[in-house]
This record gives structure tokens, sequence and C-alpha cells, in this order.
């Protein structure tokens, strides 16, 4: 018994040091903060653990943990919990507008596009970081959404629209995601 458990765990934490980054980014696009990633990821985590062995033996290990996650940040929202992403206004600060080309220019893209993200909608938000951060199938976003392939066409393209609509975000967009 102590060894069946023992080989349990072993699987689980391979499995976590494995996809940790990747669960992290994950839970960082569906949060915007670096705080409530950590705590998304370890939430998921402890759910996924008390089912490891009917987890690990599915086909998916991975589409189920996401599946997980996805829900445990869809039922904070439920409870009204509210997520504080960004400041509500920063009109009265100064913005540079450096090369394209360079890193400071990038990071800026990407702080402005983790704005907008925190921005949307929590389903659209969901949708548009499943399919193109994760690359995931329409039929694999829905599956981990638990929606059907046209909730998940409906949300992405609002969510992708949004993002094209902010001034200076849409070349960005543009350039990183599908057309």
């Amino acid at each position: 018994m102590g060894d069946r458990k023992q080989a349990r765990d072993e699987e689980f934490q391979a499995f976590v040091i494995g996809r940790w980054p990747r669960l992290m980014r994950t839970a960082f696009l569906l949060t915007g903060e670096q705080h409530a990633a950590e705590d998304l990821v370890q939430s998921t985590l402890e759910r996924v653990y008390v089912a490891w062995r009917k987890v690990g033996s599915a086909d998916e290990p991975e589409a189920y943990v996401r599946r997980v996650m996805i829900n445990t940040h869809a039922r904070k929202h439920r409870r009204r919990l509210r997520e504080f992403l960004a400041p509500k206004d920063d009109s009265g600060l100064a913005h540079d507008q450096p090369d394209t080309g360079d890193r400071i220019a990038q990071a800026d893209d990407r702080n402005a596009l983790l704005t907008a993200l925190a921005g949307l909608p929590v389903r659209q938000r969901e949708a548009v970081v499943l399919r193109y951060w994760e690359d995931l199938t329409e039929t694999q976003t829905a599956e981990a959404m638990g929606c059907s392939v046209g909730a998940v066409k409906s949300n992405a393209a609002k969510g992708i629209a949004k993002l094209r609509a902010i001034p200076g975000l849409a070349e960005t967009v543009t350039q990183g995601g599908r057309k």
C-alpha cells in the first residue's frame, strides 16, 4: 500500500515539476497578477492531488488539470471576489513610445497587453488565453472551459475585437494573434 502511494506521489511530483512553468503562465494570464496566479495554481494542484489516481490515469492529465484551473478561476468570480489587476486610471501619466525593436518596447507592449487582458470579461479572457497563448484548438478550449465550441468562438472573437479596439494595442494583437 505504501509503495503505491509513494509511486503516485512521485508521479504527481514529476507532473508538477514538468508542467509548473506552463501552469503558472496560464494562471498569470487568467488572473493578471503574480500572487493570484500562484494561489490559483496551488488551489488547482490541491484539488488535483486528491484525485491524482483518476487524473494520472486520464488520457490527457494536463487537459484535466487545465479544466480544474479554469473551474477554480471561474468559481472565484462567481463568488464576486474582485481581482485588482491594474489601476483604473493612469491618464495623468506621460507615456513614451520607444522603438518597437528594443526590449523596453517589448516590455511596454507586454504590459499594455496584460492590462488590456485584465479589462476583458472573465470568459473572454479565458477563451483568448487558452486559444492564443496556450494554442489550444477550439475543441480543447471548449473542454477546458466547459462550454460549446460556438461559445469559445464567440468569446474569443469578442475578446480579440476588444483588444484590437484599444489604441496602440492593435498592432501587437494583429502580429501576435490569429487573424
